[in-house]
């Protein structure tokens, strides 16, 4: 047996993915958790392949400004809690801040937003858990994140996926279950 050693961050992202990304009913059911935690009152979700080639949220909520739009993407970053008190009080779907960094180290991801605080908007472009640019960008208050190629970089995981059928089945109980 090798000797024990810490992993590194790519290794451990990829490790946390697992945990929260499992397949891409798991990554719409993060995102529809965020829009809604935003206060979002329309929600409008695509998907390509199956959500294997494209998953797409746009949502009306409060948006993000351009520093949050890129510390969402660090690990246990959460605008949810700030002590362990405000654990006993959580009113939100989300509060571990897992899901976005853990889908950006899987997927090719693009995060559009706006708050309504800043003039101009903010693309972030990340890709396997790395960052590709972060730009200014017009748009409206809200926010739009383009997951592509779930699983582009974890092949092992991409097997496992079910047919088609069987992943969008999973996507529409999703919605039932939000809905109801």
């Amino acid at each position: 047996m090798g000797r024990i050693r810490i992993l590194s961050d790519t290794v451990a992202n990829k490790i946390a993915a697992g945990e929260v990304v499992e397949r891409p009913a798991s990554v719409v059911k993060e995102l529809l958790e965020n829009s809604l935690d935003a206060g979002a009152t329309e929600i409008r979700v695509d998907a390509e392949n199956a959500g294997r080639r494209l998953i797409r949220l746009q949502d009306d909520g409060c948006g993000m400004l351009r520093d949050d739009a890129l510390l969402a993407f660090e690990r246990h970053a959460t605008s949810k809690l700030s002590d362990v008190k405000d654990l006993l009080a959580i009113a939100t779907l989300g509060f571990r801040g897992e899901a976005l960094p853990s889908i950006a180290s899987v997927s090719r991801l693009v995060l559009e937003t706006r708050s309504a605080e800043e003039q101009t908007g903010t693309a972030v472009e990340i890709a396997g858990g790395k960052l590709l640019r972060c730009d200014e960008m017009a748009r409206p208050v809200g926010t739009t994140i383009s997951v592509r190629d779930l699983f582009f970089n974890v092949p092992a995981r991409k097997k496992f996926l079910r047919s088609d059928q069987t992943e969008l089945a999973h996507i529409g109980s999703l919605f039932t279950h939000y809905s109801l």
